[in-house]
């Protein structure tokens, strides 16, 4: 899923940080960990904070996602498919975002934290929305450029 040809294996941890959140993925993998965090910090400081599990475990996949990314091991384990496995986490947590943030907006009329909450929600939810179709057309790329085995 990274976004250059080339290898990615020289340079300090830093350099490979600032490299890869200058890419397309990078800067949008860092967007969805930067706005679980405040989706989280809403929901805690809310008086109903049972939504902050959907916060942190999209906040988790995504710094996960972003470090197997930056750090080129989704080359060096070929055996999980990377891709259908970021196209899985982007489309679960669109749809948890959204029934969440919906619920949140719904019924936090007397919880500014919620209700911020619910906004900062749903705005997660178009950026998770937009890199599920930014899988799509990558596993669809990738569908493409494997050859089909013809049994003679």
């Amino acid at each position: 899923m990274s976004d250059s040809t080339e290898p990615n294996n020289s340079g300090s941890p830093k350099e490979r940080f600032i490299r890869y959140s200058r890419s397309r993925k990078g800067g949008i993998l860092l967007a969805e960990t930067v706005i679980s965090l405040v989706v989280l910090i809403c929901y805690a400081a809310s008086i109903y904070s049972g939504y902050v599990t959907v916060a942190i475990c999209e906040m988790v996949f995504a710094g996960i996602f972003f470090f197997v990314f930056m750090m080129d091991w989704d080359k060096q384990f070929p055996f999980v498919s990377w891709v259908w496995s970021d196209f899985f986490r982007v489309v679960v947590g669109a749809v948890l975002y959204l029934i969440t943030s919906l619920i949140c907006v719904i019924s936090g009329s007397k919880d500014a934290a919620l209700l911020a909450g619910g906004v900062f929600g749903l705005l997660a939810t178009v950026l998770f929305a937009y890199d599920s179709y930014l899988s799509f057309t990558a596993l669809k790329d990738r569908r493409q450029q494997v050859p089909a085995t013809t049994v003679a």
